[in-house]
């Protein structure tokens, strides 16, 4: 997806998902991007090597950060605004961040926007915004799957945890597909309470293998299975963060603030 228009452009950065149709969640995020910056021209590059090859395969072709750049300069593209749709300071969005300050010498101003969540007020906003998308009943639990990080310099499950109880919101708990504390708080949760009903939600941008396979899945060893072992029913909801209005309104927001704030890097 490139739209030309000019010398500015917006480059929204994602992982990639193997469902990229119009209505996925990323081309939702992305659209609404693209719609926030009407002057710019719009490019979108996956950082994951494995879907973009797939994707190839089909007759579709979608950028990596390095492509992305290099045909932004060599159509005479002078100011870039790079908005990752990663949810956390993880590795992916380090490795984005890093490439794409590599190309400071390309282009007279050169900016990337926060990942999702970027501070507590981002938590804050989006606890918020989830206690409005899911209105739990009473002997029920909303059981958030996330994905996790080896390293995240905030520590945002836990902080999510603390504003849903702050909020009132108690009936929530939080677990993690990668690294730790995995899906233990979600069953320590059940085994406690007993809950009559489950509901599973991605703490993910976009549906993908995650939560079609690891919550939602028939496998062993799926969220849902694992959780139907403990005697409880469960509902899987199976959209991302993306379909959300009010979450790509806070990605553009971080967009913007990179407009705001681009440094000039010629000098």
């Amino acid at each position: 997806m490139e739209i030309k228009n000019g010398t500015k452009a917006l480059l929204a950065v994602s992982f990639g998902t193997a469902y990229s149709g119009p209505q996925s969640d990323i081309t939702a995020v992305e659209t609404s991007l693209r719609s926030a910056f009407p002057d710019h021209s719009f490019y979108r590059a996956w950082t994951s090597s494995v879907l973009r090859k797939r994707l190839e395969k089909e007759g579709e072709h979608i950028f990596s950060v390095e492509g992305a750049l290099e045909c932004m300069a060599s159509e005479g593209v002078k100011e870039v605004v790079v908005q990752p749709t990663h949810m956390l300071y993880g590795e992916e969005y380090r490795r984005t961040e890093e490439t794409v300050r590599s190309y400071a010498g390309r282009f007279t101003r050169l900016s990337v926007g926060a990942p999702l969540l970027n501070d507590e007020k981002d938590v804050a906003r989006l606890t918020g915004i989830l206690e409005k998308e899911y209105t739990i009943q009473e002997g029920e639990l909303l059981a958030l799957m996330g994905h996790g990080s080896a390293n995240m310099s905030l520590p945002v499950y836990e902080l999510m945890q603390k504003q849903f109880i702050l909020d009132g919101y108690k009936q929530v708990c939080i677990g993690t597909v990668e690294f730790d504390p995995g899906i233990e708080p979600v069953l320590a949760r059940i085994r406690r309470e007993k809950p009559k009903r489950v509901h599973l939600v991605p703490l993910l941008v976009s549906v993908g293998g995650h939560v079609i396979k690891d919550m939602a899945g028939d496998g062993e060893d799926s969220w849902k299975n694992q959780i139907l072992r403990e005697g409880t029913e469960v509902e899987c909801h199976m959209t991302g963060l993306g379909k959300v209005e009010a979450v790509r309104e806070m990605y553009i927001r971080h967009a913007e603030c990179a407009r705001a704030i681009t440094e000039d890097v010629s000098k």
